[in-house]
């Protein structure tokens, strides 16, 4: 089975007595190891669909399988626990804690997990030279540029060494020297750390450094292509 299974999956939402279906029979797989760029223009059901893949959303029929769970009548509870330890989410506007230093940031996810302090210090660290801020690590997002603010952001979505990476728009906020080290860092931890990254975006330069382009028009799957990085 594939890290990720959608089957036939249906979203939709009330609307003026009626039900307006955003998507509309979603059929995917994912594998462990894929680098996958989902685009499509706005309102398209992008992100409503990598709602449902970070187990942020349900569907409102058809079945979610992740890593061999299936996912569509957990609990809140089970849920929260797979996106602590299965998932880690990378945002546009880097959603780090302001009066927090990027190692306090990074430790957050460990402490959901009740890891022992000693331990959330080592891996934080650990991760933040990762991403490449080692000297950086006593620095409040204030302190810091968004690109690094993004590594920051990084490094905490793969401190609990979380098989896949969700990143929605990572690089809107950026400008294009930030864009592409970021990218790079993406790649990086997909082929050498073997990070399964899901990334929504509506660049295609940026798209283009996924091995994978998923294409959404209109709550459908409009195109499935590999990509020759």
């Amino acid at each position: 089975m594939s890290l990720i299974e959608l089957r036939n999956i249906i979203k939709s939402y009330p609307l003026d007595g009626m039900q307006l279906k955003i998507l509309k029979g979603i059929n995917l797989q994912i594998d462990q190891g894929d680098f996958v760029a989902i685009m499509g223009p706005s309102g398209s059901g992008k992100s409503t669909l990598m709602n449902i893949l970070g187990c942020l959303d349900r569907p409102t029929s058809g079945t979610y399988w992740l890593d061999g769970v299936k996912i569509n009548n957990l609990s809140q509870d089970e849920l929260a626990e797979i996106r602590n330890k299965k998932i880690g989410f990378v945002f546009q506007g880097f959603n780090l804690l302001a009066r927090t230093n990027a190692l306090e940031n990074v430790e957050l996810p460990m402490v959901y997990a009740n890891v022992a302090p000693a331990e959330r210090e080592r891996r934080a660290k650990e991760a933040l030279m990762k991403v490449g801020l080692k000297e950086r690590m006593y620095h409040q997002p204030n302190q810091l540029s968004g690109g690094q603010q993004q590594r920051v952001a990084i490094a905490r979505a793969i401190v609990n060494e979380a098989p896949i990476i969700f990143a929605d728009e990572p690089t809107g906020n950026l400008d294009t020297k930030m864009s592409i080290e970021i990218m790079n860092l993406f790649t990086k931890l997909n082929d050498e750390l073997k990070r399964t990254i899901i990334l929504v975006t509506h660049e295609e330069d940026i798209a283009q450094y996924a091995k994978r382009i998923i294409k959404i028009v209109d709550g459908e799957i409009y195109s499935d292509e590999r990509n020759d990085r």
